[in-house]
C-alpha cells in the first residue's frame, strides 16, 4: 500500500556492543503518512534501532535520511528538531502535575519571564480536539487511567511538533477498550498526515493497525510486507525462523477435587488492604486464570499462597491442608510449584550454574546428596536429563544462569518445578519478556500440567494468554475478585469492563 513518499530512510545501520552485533546492516524505508510496524523477538534489535533513530545511540555504520536529507541525530533534541518523537513503553510523567503541565514541561509558553499557563491549557485543548483525544487539560495525571496517561505521552510529542511518532510496545499495559481508543487516536493522527512507527510483539494488533510490517531477526531485516497481504502465522515464522503453532492444543480434562482453595483471603501491604476477602478454588486438571490490570493484588496473592507474605485473614489450603504457620519449604513440600513473575529475583541465582539452579530449594533431598555433601555427578546427570527434555539451549550445565537467554532461563525454572510433579502449579507472568517461540513452549508446558492432573493458577497480564489457556477466569480489581467467568465464554471486551471496575458481578458468579 503506497501511502506516500519516503519520509525516513535508514541504510546499512550497524550497531555493535561487546560480543554482540545488535543491528547488522539494517535498511528501512518508512513512507509519509503510514503506520509502519516493526516486529521481532526479544533481542532482535528493535529497541536498539529505535534508540539510534531517536539519538540515544549512535550507529557504528550506516546513514539516516529524513525527508531526503542525510542527517546525524546526535541526541533526542536533534531528533525532536527533525520532527521525530518517541513514546516510551514506560511513561515519563509526573503524577502531581496536571495534563497540561506534563505536556508543556520544558517548553512552557511565556511572555517575558512570566509563565502563560492558560496559553498552554488552550494549546493542549486544541490538540485534543484536533486529534480526537478525550482528556481534561487541567486534570492531575496521577488520577488518570493508564490509557489516558498514554494519550498524555503522545500529546507531549505532538506539542513539540512531531511528524514521525515512534510508539514502543504501546498496548502492553492497556485493556481491550483502551487499545481500541488508542487505535482510533492513531487513525486520526494518520489522517492528519502523521507517520507512525509501531513497535509490538502482538501480531493481531500489528495486522489490525499497520500498513506495512518490517520483521527483524537477530539484528537483520528478514523482510518488509504489506499487512493486508500477510497472516499472523507468516509473521510469526519470519520472526522465529520456523513455523510456530499459534493455536494451542486444549485437550479437555475432567476436573477432579479442589487442590488449591482460597477462602476469604485478606492481605495487607504498606498499611492498606492489598487483598480483600478473596475466595476461589482450583481443581485437579484445571487452569484457573487471574485477569486484571497489574497492581490490583496479583503479586500479593501469589506471595500469600507460597508463604512469602503473611495473611491478615482467611486461609489457603493445599489438597485440604491449611498453610497457616508453615514455612515456604513446608508449603513447597505439600506439592506447590512456582513459576515466579520475576525470574531473576525469585526464580534463579544468576551467578550460580544451571546445574545448581536446577535443584535450587531441593538440594537437601537424598537423591542429590552423597556423604555429607552434594552428589555433583548425580546433579549433572539430573540436569542433563532436564536439558534434553525441555530443549534448554546452553554450552554446558556448568555455565552460570546469567549466560542464558531469557527463554532458556525460564525453561530452567520450568524444568526444575515440573521435575517435582507438583499438585499445584502457580504460574505468575510465565511468558513475560519471552519471544513468541519461547512463549509457545511455556504455554504448552502449562497445558501439559493440566493434562497431568495438576491444579494450575495462571496469573498473567497477557489477556490473550489468560483467555487461551484458562478453564475459568477470575477477574481481580482493587484487591477483590469482582467476577468469575468460564474461559471459553469470556470475551476480551467483557473482561476489560471488569478489569477497569466499569462492571462488577457477585463473587463466584457472572
Amino acid at each position: 500500500m503506497d501511502t506516500g513518499q519516503p519520509i525516513l530512510e535508514l541504510h546499512g545501520i550497524t550497531k555493535r556492543f561487546p560480543g554482540l552485533t545488535a543491528n547488522d546492516a539494517i535498511d528501512l524505508t518508512v513512507r509519509q503518512g503510514e503506520v509502519h510496524a516493526i516486529c521481532g523477538e526479544n533481542g532482535a534489535g528493535k529497541s536498539t534501532l529505535m534508540k539510534i533513530l531517536y539519538g540515544l545511540y549512535q550507529p557504528d555504520e550506516g546513514t539516516i535520511s529524513v525527508r531526503g536529507q542525510e542527517v546525524k541525530i546526535a541526541g533526542p533534541s536533534k531528533a525532536v528538531s527533525l520532527g521525530i518523537g518517541m513514546v516510551h513503553q514506560h511513561f515519563m510523567l509526573i503524577p502531581r502535575l496536571t495534563v497540561t503541565e506534563n505536556i508543556i514541561l520544558g517548553q512552557e509558553p511565556r511572555r517575558g519571564p512570566a509563565l502563560k499557563l492558560e496559553d498552554g491549557i488552550a494549546r493542549v485543548a486544541e490538540l485534543c480536539k484536533q486529534y480526537g483525544f478525550s482528556l481534561n487539560p487541567r486534570a492531575a495525571v496521577g488520577e488518570l487511567s493508564v490509557g489516558e496517561q498514554q494519550r498524555v505521552e503522545i500529546l507531549k510529542v505532538l506539542y513539540r511538533g512531531a511528524e514521525i511518532l515512534i510508539l514502543d510496545e504501546p498496548t502492553a499495559v492497556l485493556v481491550p477498550q483502551e487499545v481500541r481508543e488508542l487505535f482510533v487516536n492513531l487513525a486520526n493522527l494518520r489522517r492528519e498526515g502523521k507517520t507512525i512507527i509501531f513497535i509490538s510483539h502482538k501480531l493481531d494488533e500489528v495486522l489490525a493497525i499497520a500498513d506495512r510490517v518490517t520483521v527483524i531477526r537477530r539484528g537483520k531485516v528478514v523482510g518488509t510486507v504489506d499487512a493486508a497481504a500477510t497472516t499472523k502465522a507468516q509473521l510469526a515464522e519470519m520472526m522465529v525462523g520456523r513455523p510456530v503453532l499459534l493455536n494451542l492444543d486444549r485437550v479437555e480434562v475432567r476436573p477432579g477435587e479442589p487442590l488449591l482453595e482460597i477462602n476469604d483471603l485478606t492481605v495487607d501491604t504498606s498499611g492498606r488492604a492489598a487483598l480483600k476477602n478473596v475466595s476461589f478454588s482450583v481443581r485437579a486438571g484445571e487452569i484457573y486464570g487471574i485477569a486484571g490490570v497489574e497492581g490490583n493484588g496479583q503479586s500479593e496473592l501469589v506471595e500469600a499462597i507460597i508463604g512469602l507474605r503473611a495473611m491478615k485473614g482467611g486461609d489457603v489450603r493445599i489438597d485440604g491442608r491449611s498453610i497457616r504457620g508453615l514455612t515456604i519449604k513446608a508449603i513447597r513440600d505439600l506439592g506447590v510449584g512456582l513459576i515466579p513473575e520475576d525470574r531473576h529475583k525469585h526464580g534463579l541465582v544468576l551467578p550460580m550454574s544451571v546445574a545448581e539452579n536446577s535443584i535450587l530449594g531441593f538440594q537437601r533431598e537424598k537423591r542429590f546428596r552423597r556423604g555429607g555433601g552434594l552428589d555433583y555427578r548425580g546433579i549433572e546427570d539430573f540436569t542433563a536429563g532436564l536439558v534434553r527434555q525441555f530443549d534448554i539451549r546452553l554450552a554446558g550445565t556448568d555455565v552460570p544462569a546469567h549466560a542464558l537467554s531469557g527463554g532458556n532461563q525460564q525453561k530452567v525454572i520450568l524444568a526444575r518445578e515440573f521435575s517435582r510433579s507438583p499438585k499445584v502449579l502457580v504460574a505468575a507472568q510465565p511468558t513475560r519478556g519471552l519471544d513468541i517461540g519461547a512463549s509457545e513452549f511455556v504455554r504448552n508446558q502449562i497445558l501439559a500440567a493440566k493434562r497431568a492432573g495438576q491444579a494450575v493458577l495462571l496469573v498473567s497480564a497477557d489477556l490473550e494468554e489468560v483467555m487461551s489457556l484458562s478453564d475459568r477466569i477470575g477477574v481481580i480489581y482493587n484487591g477483590e475478585i469482582v467476577a468469575e467467568l468460564a474461559g471459553r465464554a469470556a470475551t476480551a471486551e467483557e473482561l476489560g469492563l471488569y478489569m477497569t471496575g466499569s462492571r462488577r458481578a457477585a463473587q463466584g458468579g457472572r
